[in-house]
């Protein structure tokens, strides 16, 4: 609470001009190809920018804009009961995060090739960051277990940040996920397992499939690692976030980072590797330069 106070304070300072946004839920959403010009409509008309994606499950959204346009928007989408109860995570920045606005129609909010996975029929248990600062403080959670953190997302977007001493398994792809995890299985034996993602979506996935399986003791990290920095910032986390919008990551203050992507082959370049003789601006980096 005390961090959203502080991004509407510096956002009525005047530091920065736009509010961006990343919410999702999962409810069963059968008219999809009614709402999407609805939605594109009242996007368009406040001037938002960013991707929305509309499936079955639920919804997912990163938008940009001013923020009486991003509440206004708000206040629309939770008129619809279903979302009444939509949850948002936000940071700043000085111009839109965003370059365009599509409403897509899509199978799935993430993919993963589960379709017995439907978290409206009951979510996997939750962890609050502060609840998860204090595990991670004391090694173990409120039962005494020891707590292992599962990185759910693919290998690039760990390589620019994640939770110490995290389990990564290198995935390409997140649907890679279900037959690793099944496979570790006995890795976690009387162990705490808290699964994160950069918003909160993947890890719930995540979280629902490993108790399928069999897994007793996991949860998933309530918001993910933007809710995380948002509510506690980076304690417990080295480096930063990856995020899939210009500003490429965000730090633990939710400040855009001077990390990028290579224009070519779309690999996470550092500040030091920008340094490199083979970056060179919208052709190359370290990773395609012998291409």
């Amino acid at each position: 609470m005390q961090a959203n106070t502080a991004l509407q304070a510096e956002a009525h300072a005047g530091a920065a001009q736009h509010v961006n946004i990343a919410a999702y839920k999962f409810v069963t959403f059968d008219d999809t190809e009614a709402m999407r010009p609805q939605y594109q409509d009242i996007c368009n008309r406040l001037g938002l920018k960013g991707t929305i994606l509309l499936t079955p499950e639920g919804i997912n959204m990163f938008l940009s804009g001013p923020r009486g346009n991003i509440d206004e928007f708000l206040a629309w989408v939770r008129g619809d009961a279903r979302f009444a109860d939509l949850e948002v995570k936000e940071s700043l920045s000085s111009e839109q995060s965003h370059k365009r606005m599509l409403v897509k129609i899509k199978k799935e909010i993430i993919t993963m090739r589960m379709p017995l996975i439907k978290p409206e029929e009951g979510r996997a248990p939750n962890v609050a960051a502060h609840t998860l600062k204090r595990w991670l403080d004391a090694g173990v959670d409120d039962e005494g277990r020891p707590v292992v953190m599962v990185d759910t997302r693919n290998d690039f977007e760990v390589d620019v940040g994640t939770f110490d001493h995290t389990v990564d398994y290198r995935i390409k792809k997140f649907t890679e996920f279900p037959e690793v995890i099944a496979a570790h299985k006995d890795d976690f034996e009387g162990k705490t397992v808290v699964t994160f993602c950069t918003g909160g979506i993947r890890c719930e996935k995540a979280a629902i499939h490993m108790q399928n399986i069999g897994y007793d003791h996991v949860y998933q990290l309530e918001g993910g690692i933007l809710k995380y920095f948002e509510e506690v910032g980076g304690d417990h986390y080295t480096g930063d976030c990856f995020v899939f919008d210009y500003r490429t990551a965000l730090n633990p203050k939710l400040e855009p980072t001077e990390t990028v992507q290579c224009f070519n082959c779309r690999a996470v370049v550092t500040p030091r590797q920008q340094l490199a003789p083979e970056y060179v601006f919208e052709k190359s980096c370290p990773a395609c330069y012998s291409e």
